[in-house]
């Protein structure tokens, strides 16, 4: 129900394009949002992504997956401050306390820190070679930064880039996107309804985007996550608070979108000129 399958990152396995987002997931009800996880499991939306950062959700993730571990795609991500060679790794372990897992699937660096990046790559590594993480990557990189991690690491090392992507935000279109693409590194989209700022129904851009989903059968949100992922590079990682709410977030992976469809989202959300600096929540 979630689509065809894309190979993520440069030798990574191959997963459905839509996944599952847990950030303020435990600031609502838990239980409606361990269901949603499970239920999006079942719909095939097995990329379970989560941070040291977000609280108590990688114990509410841990609920979730439990028993059903070996079904899931499962990222975390360290705090900068943790990001030195052995601070990454004391951190890596306390995830992988959190979650009650032995190994994460992607393991990314959330933003860059003050610790040398050569430091961390080598705790990312240090961290593959003891089987703790099977890939590593990064969150909230510039095509700049990306090329100064891959003079450190070396090509076919670097499996995702996460960033701020959606209809309203679109400057990674500029640079970031071509360069994980040239790497085979794959993108991943967090925020991918906007922070609150989905366009209303009856605004411009809202009814171009109703327009569409009528055409479809579909749902405004399931237009927008069509068209972010509309390359195979991309992935996406809503949150559903609910159960019905995973189910909606899961057949936007079925749905294709025509030429002039997408030509018409263009137009409605214009890339707009590439900022000075990458966007970021």
């Amino acid at each position: 129900m979630n689509g065809d399958k894309r190979v993520f990152g440069p030798a990574g396995p191959k997963i459905a394009p839509i996944g599952q987002g847990t950030w303020y997931i435990d600031r609502g009800n838990r239980a409606a949002a361990i269901a949603a996880l499970r239920r999006g499991l079942d719909l095939g939306m097995t990329h379970i992504d989560t941070a040291e950062m977000y609280g108590e959700a990688e114990p509410l993730v841990a609920e979730a997956i439990a028993g059903r571990r070996d079904e899931v795609f499962l990222v975390s991500k360290v705090l900068p401050s943790n990001a030195s060679r052995s601070g990454t790794i004391a951190a890596c372990d306390r995830s992988l306390q959190r979650l009650k897992t032995d190994r994460l699937d992607c393991y990314l660096l959330h933003w860059r820190g003050q610790y040398r990046l050569a430091d961390t790559v080598a705790a990312f590594e240090q961290l593959v070679a003891a089987g703790k993480i099977r890939s590593w990557g990064v969150s909230n990189f510039d095509a700049g930064d990306l090329q100064e991690l891959l003079k450190i690491a070396g090509r076919g090392k670097i499996a995702c880039n996460q960033v701020l992507y959606h209809l309203r935000e679109r400057a990674i279109e500029h640079s970031v996107i071509p360069w994980c693409e040239a790497h085979g590194v794959a993108v991943t989209a967090y925020s991918p309804f906007g922070h609150d700022e989905f366009p209303a129904p009856r605004s411009a851009e809202g009814r171009v985007l109703q327009a569409i989903a009528d055409q479809h059968g579909a749902t405004p949100r399931q237009v927008a996550l069509a068209f972010l992922i509309r390359r195979p590079s991309v992935f996406a990682i809503p949150k559903a608070a609910d159960p019905a709410h995973a189910a909606d977030n899961a057949a936007a992976g079925m749905l294709r979108l025509s030429d002039d469809d997408l030509a018409e989202i263009d137009k409605a959300f214009p890339l707009g000129p590439e900022p000075a600096s990458l966007p970021m929540l």
